[in-house]
């Protein structure tokens, strides 16, 4: 199986921000692309006890060195806020404006990762998309999957969009699954 990819929009948009929402559209389709063309490079990496970082590197591949994104910049600090949040990597579309991308691994949902991508995406005073790169399932000693993040994900962040009174501050959020899933 190669990459699953979903995206959220936000349900009102702008005219400037549909344009900057197709643009990061473009972005979410060369990542989906590079995800499937290293299926077996991530299957080979991506197993129980590896390092995170292993996969964070074939990403990489794409986003820093073919994309333009900067990898592990701390966030421009809100007044109030004292974060020093500091994503996987950003990419810079204008002034104030980026997207953030986090790649997960073993705590994306028992540790609420992409909960709190999402929240750091929101809060971010320089990004209002977020890319958030997650195994389809992860593993066992046995070899067996254990949970399958890519899809609780989904259904997780769904709740954040489609309906005004839910949503974010986040224009976009796009959803990709890496890695075999049985």
């Amino acid at each position: 199986m190669g990459a699953q990819h979903h995206r959220f929009v936000r349900s009102h948009l702008l005219p400037a921000e549909a344009a900057e929402v197709a643009r990061v559209d473009a972005i979410a389709s060369q990542l989906t692309a590079h995800l499937d063309a290293v299926v077996a490079e991530i299957d080979l990496v991506h197993v129980h006890r590896a390092p995170s970082t292993r996969v964070q590197d074939i990403v990489a591949e794409l986003l820093t060195d073919r994309l333009g994104f900067r990898s592990e910049v701390v966030l421009t600090p809100d007044e109030g806020f004292v974060t020093r949040a500091r994503p996987d990597f950003i990419f810079s579309l204008a002034p104030g404006r980026g997207v953030i991308a986090e790649v997960e691994r073993g705590g994306t949902t028992t540790n609420n990762h992409d909960l709190k991508d999402l929240w750091k995406t929101h809060i971010a005073l320089d990004a209002q998309h977020l890319f958030l790169v997650v195994p389809n399932a992860n593993w066992n000693e046995a070899g067996d999957a254990r949970e399958h993040p890519y899809h609780r994900v989904v259904r997780r962040l769904s709740s954040f969009f489609g309906d005004p009174r839910r949503e974010v501050d986040v224009l976009s959020a796009h959803v990709f699954g890496y890695g075999r899933e049985l």
